[in-house]
C-alpha cells in the first residue's frame, strides 16, 4: 500500500519557519514568515516526522517492532494467528501467517 501523503502527516517535534509560499504573500507583510503545524514534503524532519506518528499508531494497536529490524512490526492474536507490517518509506507492507 503506498501513503500518498504520508509526510504531510507527520506532527513536528521542533519550531519550523518558512517563507511565505509563493502567490500568498501578504501585502506589505512581505517580511513574515510562518510556522509549521505539520510536516511539508521536502522538509528534512517529514521522515521522521512520518515514522514516529506510524510507530505510535501501530504500537497503539498492539503491534511490537522487531528489535534487529526498525521497519518490521509483528502483532500475534489470542488464536496464534500472526501479522506483519514492514515500512519503506511512505509504502506498507502487510501479511498474514
Amino acid at each position: 500500500m503506498d501513503i500518498k501523503s504520508a509526510f504531510l502527516n507527520g506532527n513536528l517535534e521542533e519550531v519550523v519557519y518558512v517563507e511565505q509560499p509563493v502567490g500568498l504573500v501578504v501585502k506589505g507583510e512581505k517580511e513574515k514568515v510562518c510556522r509549521l503545524k505539520k510536516a511539508l514534503y521536502g522538509l528534512k524532519q517529514a521522515p521522521r516526522a512520518w515514522n514516529s506518528r506510524i510507530d505510535g499508531y501501530l504500537s497503539q494497536k498492539g503491534f511490537t517492532r522487531c528489535p534487529y529490524e526498525h521497519a518490521l512490526y509483528v502483532k500475534k492474536s489470542l488464536q496464534g494467528r500472526v501479522m506483519f507490517v514492514c515500512l519503506y518509506f511512505a509504502d506498507i507492507l502487510f501479511h498474514k501467517g
